[in-house]
């Protein structure tokens, strides 16, 4: 799965995308991330990206011609299956849509800055945009980091432990049941018995039931749905 992310500050994805699982998945050629800096396609002497918005009022407006010279470069080397634009205003990143992306195979990403991007941006090319929660950031690179992380987590081969990505928060609708490890007893805080016991089926029915009451207790609304 490949990864094409444009960026007016490309340094700040440098970290996010060298280590832990993100690492790991690139090293095993199971995912490729690409960050393309938006100012080598900027045909002014300056390098600008930006100008005043048409209307008047405050903040910069990112311009077509940076982006639709990124994208139509990119475009032209293979297909894609979404252009994704990280931004306040989109649909809010849930698990159920990591599960869907996890299973396309070229994805460009688009960061923005200042008071956003030119609106035929949006209109002419992207064809999803997704925000990670009701809050602004200063830019896109954190969220697309956020939004990378969660997708690629989900192909197969990238977890150590297949399972383990079936078994997070979410999947099923609901927050994941409490986990403990050794040692089962801590200065007296015990590891519950059941968990203990060896017996599968009554394990699977606890975890199922702390999970249902987790969930009401912190996401009512998740069992709502």
């Amino acid at each position: 799965m490949r990864f094409d992310i444009i960026s007016v500050l490309p340094d700040l994805l440098q970290s996010p995308f060298a280590h832990s699982i993100l690492q790991r998945a690139q090293k095993k050629g199971i995912a490729e991330i690409v960050v393309h800096n938006l100012r080598d396609y900027s045909t002014s002497k300056q390098k600008s990206v930006d100008d005043y918005p048409y209307g008047g009022g405050s903040g910069m407006v990112m311009t077509i011609p940076p982006f639709a010279a990124c994208i139509e470069k990119l475009k032209s080397e293979r297909e894609y299956d979404e252009v994704i634009f990280m931004s306040p205003d989109g649909e809010t990143l849930n698990q159920a849509i990591a599960n869907q992306l996890s299973g396309k195979q070229n994805i460009i990403i688009l960061c923005g800055h200042y008071k956003g991007i030119d609106q035929r941006i949006r209109d002419i090319y992207v064809t999803r945009e997704i925000s990670i929660g009701d809050y602004v950031l200063s830019g896109g690179e954190l969220p697309a980091a956020v939004l990378v992380d969660a997708v690629v987590r989900l192909i197969p081969g990238v977890l150590s432990d297949e399972t383990s990505a079936l078994s997070d928060s979410f999947q099923d609708g609901l927050l994941d049941a409490p986990v403990y490890t050794r040692p089962a007893d801590w200065n007296g805080h015990k590891v519950p018995d059941i968990l203990l016991s060896g017996n599968t089926p009554e394990i699977e029915k606890w975890r199922f039931e702390q999970a249902v009451e987790r969930t009401r207790a912190r996401r009512p609304d998740l069992l709502d749905e």
